[in-house]
């Protein structure tokens, strides 16, 4: 065997184990921010305008915006699920439409304008948020009607 191949097999064996401690160390004992949140129970129910609002709202953005996040199968693989969990603790915190926290029509069409929600990494992973425009008008439509200003 040549050196440079006993030298990449060398690199990728360490990142193997690395990979599989980071998948025995406690989450929150590295990265304390970002604990696995579950799905807490539901506890407001909202009044939707109608059941397309309410499809398009569960498709873009009850992951991290409420107590019914899907969790895919890789956000229990560290580094990947810090980040997943961290996003999903900072979303129920901003807004959560399974408690009512924070549902201000006009502050979730402002940030459906601005293109800044979803947001792009959730984008990649989730073709279902991937709304074309004309769904993107008629749930910030939805919103207004449902949430009002």
């Amino acid at each position: 065997m040549s050196r440079i191949r006993k030298i990449i097999l060398g690199i990728v064996i360490v990142i193997i184990i690395g990979f599989i401690a980071l998948q025995l160390v406690p989450i929150a004992s590295i990265y304390p921010p970002s604990a696995a949140p579950g799905n807490p129970p539901v506890t407001y129910n909202i009044k939707w305008d109608s059941a397309q609002t309410e499809q398009l709202a569960r498709a873009a953005c009850f992951d991290c915006h409420s107590n019914e996040t899907r969790y895919p199968w890789y956000s229990s693989l560290a580094p990947v699920s810090w980040m997943v969990n961290e996003d999903i603790n900072k979303g129920r915190q901003k807004m959560n439409f399974s408690t009512g926290r924070e549902l201000e029509g006009d502050e979730m069409i402002e940030q459906i304008q601005r293109e800044k929600m979803p947001m792009d990494v959730y984008l990649s992973m989730h073709s279902e948020a991937n709304l074309t425009a004309a769904q993107k008008q008629q749930l910030m439509n939805g919103f207004q009607a449902t949430f009002g200003g």
